[in-house]
């Protein structure tokens, strides 16, 4: 007979507001087993937590139910005090009458009739659990970082300073990311390339370091500490190791009219190019789909003038395998499509821009050198309108983002700035809903481009951009704060356009068991607690794959990720999940159902010999599990048909128990 305490928390007003404490804690004592019952203001304060381990020792608990918060806040906590006692830390249940009750309930009768039924439910399942013991699994001591923007840099740098080693994944030929196509940073207006190529070029020195660039991840098994992965490094069609990055190639190559990806496709690139100056690895990469040698044959120019031999057109593909005992997702940002925001002209007009695309416009290593020309004529512009909030903070409009994307205000005040120092004829106005500068001294460099650049701020939206014959683009908008409507003829309109995460995310999401919100962003694990873990153990978030950030904010949270990265790579053995999956071999009928749907790789089948009751022997296909790799998601469990797969600490039992015991409630 099981002896079970049960200690219900206040949780300051958070439950106690809503759920009549007192009245749970006195219901509770009177449930089959329950020898002590209390309530405390804060249970998981050190004083809470003594009451937990003398109610232990003094009533000799063998089973614990703690009704709080949700599990993933508090539970090991009180695991770890129950452990303290001399209690089996498995031996806790946590009944989360927060998040599932009092957060939900505004009428305090139905609240706390709830918390009552979910405490029951909780006492049901103690009634039914059984000590378990964890196990130890070794830990690999290698990060594998996917991403080579400044989030994923920064995050390298950090763990390989550690004196740990790290691989960066990156899908394009060069690390860099975003950063590499900006041309001055808010609110310093530093360059942007003399921060970043420093330390581009440290990862690529820096021995702890291997660069996977023009590579993604292709598959990835395993658990915390023990991740295996498969990187598919594609085909450069130029040997790496040769390749000095001298650009002759480039030079020679005929395929002269490739849009260039990196300059967004403002200009034209060759069919074998280096992306920049600055690239690392500084090495030629043949775009296979316009190359003609390997597209008909015939060509094979580079091939003649490269004096180091570089140039190799039977080049495949290469499946890389790596074990990592961390992974940190880095995987950035796209500026959202705007081919459904017509009413701006975006796709009419070659002047109308986005402000990545303006970026490049201003950059001198742009495709106009840094002077700023209207794309359509060449011409220099004189007047410009910047249009705020272009996709971002859409609620209903079915087309953008509900999101703010954070950046944007800032990054409009800058370009102002900008282009009011360096062409002071030029007349500068900003369309917008609300300026937000929530960063260390944004708001002052805001206030600078009103105050000091005389750029036009004006409160309102812009309601349509449309192009005249004479080339002038004609924006029609409203003033709210004059309450007028304005008519400006204006030589380019740049728009905000909200970011989002990258396409690729979601299928790497799908591969680490990682979770995602509704937009596309990587979910934190807690986001006040655990802001840069997932909720998958081992899973690091570093950068806006976890939400819109700009630089500074990217950087704090990428030495965040490496952070918490060093502190895993740095043990040697992680304690194992002992909730995990075993199969009932006599009711298994060898489907491979649960195999086909564990995440973690953890079943096998085997055949094994079983005697029967008329003594005969038979030979028959059953599945086994390896405790080591299996992780307790409980996915085999659900879709066993014959029910001989089950999960120690939530058996089939414990959760009709629970089911039971909230029936019989009703």
């Amino acid at each position: 007979m099981q002896r079970i305490g049960v200690f219900v928390c206040w949780c300051g007003s958070n439950i106690a507001a809503t759920v009549d404490v007192a009245a749970v804690s006195d219901t509770l004592k009177n449930e089959p087993g329950v020898v002590f019952s209390t309530n405390y203001q804060y249970m998981c304060s050190e004083s809470g937590q003594n009451i937990l381990k003398d109610a232990i020792r003094d009533y000799q608990l063998t089973g614990v139910v703690i009704c709080s918060c949700s599990p993933r806040m508090h539970e090991a906590t009180f695991r770890k005090a129950a452990a303290a006692a001399g209690l089996n830390p498995y031996m806790v249940e946590i009944a989360n009458i927060r998040e599932q009750c009092s957060w939900i309930h505004k009428d305090k009768a139905a609240g706390t009739e709830k918390a009552i039924i979910l405490g029951r439910a909780a006492i049901a399942k103690v009634h039914l659990n059984a000590p378990l013991t964890a196990g130890e699994s070794p830990v690999t001591k290698r990060a594998l970082v996917i991403g080579g923007g400044i989030a994923g840099i920064q995050t390298a740098l950090d763990i390989a300073e550690a004196g740990f080693e790290v691989d960066i994944v990156e899908k394009q030929p060069t690390i860099g990311g975003k950063m590499t196509q900006l041309d001055k940073t808010f609110p310093t207006l530093d360059c942007a390339a003399c921060i970043l190529t420093p330390k581009m070029v440290d990862c690529a020195q820096n021995e702890n370091i291997s660069i996977y660039a023009y590579s993604e991840v292709e598959e990835v098994k395993g658990f915390v500490g023990n991740f295996h992965v498969k990187i598919r490094k594609k085909a450069r069609y130029v040997d790496t190791t040769k390749c000095t990055g001298c650009g002759l190639c480039t030079e020679k190559c005929p395929v002269k009219k490739v849009s260039n990806e990196f300059n967004l496709g403002l200009d034209n690139r060759r069919a074998v190019y280096i992306p920049f100056a600055q690239a690392v690895p500084k090495v030629a990469t043949i775009d296979a789909d316009h190359c003609n040698m390997l597209k008909s044959g015939k060509c094979g120019l580079c091939a003649k003038v490269c004096t180091a031999g570089a140039i190799d057109y039977k080049q495949k593909d290469e499946i890389i395998d790596r074990e990592y005992g961390a992974i940190v997702v880095a995987t950035g940002y796209q500026p959202i499509a705007l081919d459904k925001y017509d009413e701006f002209a975006y796709s009419q007009s070659k002047d109308v821009v986005t402000s990545l695309e303006f970026e490049r416009l201003t950059n001198a290593a742009g495709p106009t050198g840094g002077t700023l020309l209207r794309p359509s004529d060449g011409t220099h512009p004189h007047t410009l309108v910047f249009v705020q909030c272009v996709g971002s903070r859409c609620e209903d409009d079915g087309r953008g983002k509900s999101y703010c994307s954070k950046i944007c205000c800032m990054y409009t005040a800058k370009h102002a700035m900008l282009v009011r120092e360096k062409y002071p004829d030029t007349e500068v106005y900003v369309f917008y809903i609300d300026v937000r500068t929530p960063g260390k001294n944004f708001d002052e460099f805001y206030r600078r481009a009103v105050e000091e650049y005389g750029v036009h701020y004006i409160k309102g939206m812009v309601g349509k951009v449309a192009p005249r014959a004479d080339g002038k683009l004609m924006v029609q908008a409203c003033d709210l704060l004059a309450n007028e409507q304005l008519h400006i003829e204006a030589d380019m309109v740049i728009l905000a356009a909200a970011i989002e995460p990258d396409p690729s995310a979601r299928h790497l999401a799908t591969m680490l068991t990682a979770s995602m919100d509704t937009n596309d962003f990587f979910t934190e694990a807690h986001p006040k607690l655990r802001p840069v873990e997932s909720p998958t153990a081992g899973i690091f978030l570093s950068g806006v794959c976890q939400g819109p950030k700009d630089i500074p904010e990217t950087v704090s949270q990428a030495s965040a990720a490496a952070a918490k990265a060093i502190g895993l790579l740095a043990k040697n053995k992680l304690t194992c999940n002992p909730c995990v999956a075993h199969s009932d071999e006599w009711m298994c009928n060898g489907c491979s159902a649960c195999e086909k749907v564990c995440p973690y790789g953890a079943i096998t089948y085997m055949d094994k010999e079983f005697r029967m009751p008329d003594r005969t022997t038979a030979i028959r296909r059953v599945a086994s599990v390896n405790p080591a790799v299996c992780q307790g998601c409980g996915a085999c469990t659900v879709a066993c048909p014959s029910g001989a797969m089950d999960l120690d600490g939530f058996s089939n039992s414990q959760i009709m128990a629970e089911v039971d015991a909230i029936c019989k409630m009703k």
